[in-house]
């Protein structure tokens, strides 16, 4: 029963992106084409690339690889623009970024998993999992519901209060997702923890970093490098479990997600308060 839950879930979170969207976000995005693409390079290969080096460095099984490389796959998280928001970044950039990395995933997402399981799996634990298939699920889950919601937005056919009820619901949904995995997999991620945990947490401040560092590089805004830190940092962790479990029928490959969920909001309550105190010592 969880399989199916977990899609539902899943895409109803999506959903909830799209009713924060507008076509004058996409039509914004193409006016600053320089913040875009250093998000989209961070996003869909330098977080992959980092995943595959730190999984190799922490000498990580083939399911803890696997599950890392899932995760890093992922699009940024449906809670990146609050919390970029939160630490006063661009937040229109990430939800720009959000939405384009969302609707790119069914490409991206299936071709590095892919990949991912070629590589770090043995024949006696090989998952074969169709490519095609993988992407159909993934444009199910989050093509089709971030276009309905951007639809639905665009058209003014839903509220701002029953939008508002949506994102709530959307955020206890995510809430939901991750506390069902993290006691169901309990057992798992004791295991899991001792090796997993420092690469996972080692994931996180890396690509913040790197978005950061990739913003500076490009001359990037100091909002503008808020927001790419965020939309690095901050994963949709919701996706990567519903790959594991609904879509791969892996639990192992999950436990990686689990951790990062949970990791991902410490870091990024670090991040505000650092940054909020940064702007209080330099005003501008």
């Amino acid at each position: 029963m969880i399989a199916t839950l977990l899609p539902i879930g899943l895409a109803f979170i999506m959903f909830s992106l799209g009713l924060g969207l507008r076509i004058s976000d996409f039509r914004r995005a193409i006016s600053r084409p320089r913040a875009i693409v250093a998000g989209l390079l961070a996003q869909t290969l330098l977080l992959p690339l980092s995943a595959f080096f730190i999984a190799r460095a922490f000498g990580l099984s083939g399911e803890g690889a696997v599950g890392l490389m899932i995760l890093a796959a992922c699009p940024g998280g449906v809670t990146a623009g609050m919390v970029t928001s939160l630490a006063r970044g661009e937040t229109a950039l990430s939800i720009s970024l959000s939405a384009i990395t969302s609707l790119l995933s069914f490409i991206t997402v299936p071709l590095i998993v892919g990949a991912s399981l070629l590589f770090f799996l043995d024949e006696a634990t090989a998952v074969d999992v169709p490519v095609g298939q993988l992407a159909a699920g993934l444009l199910v889950v989050t093509l089709l519901p971030v276009g309905l919601g951007l639809w639905l937005n665009e058209s003014g056919r839903l509220s701002a209060r029953t939008a508002q009820y949506v994102h709530r619901a959307a955020t206890m949904m995510f809430i939901a997702i991750v506390t069902y995995t993290f006691l169901h997999q309990w057992p798992l991620i004791t295991r899991h923890l001792p090796n997993l945990g420092p690469a996972v947490l080692t994931l996180n401040l890396v690509t913040m970093g790197t978005g950061a560092l990739l913003a500076t590089a490009t001359r990037l805004s100091s909002g503008e490098r808020v927001a790419l830190a965020m939309e690095c940092g901050i994963q949709n962790s919701a996706l990567g479990i519903t790959l594991a479990l609904s879509l791969l029928a892996q639990p192992a490959f999950a436990i990686p997600s689990v951790i990062y969920a949970v990791l991902m909001n410490v870091s990024a309550i670090a991040f505000i308060a650092w940054r909020r105190w940064q702007l209080v010592q330099s005003p501008a």
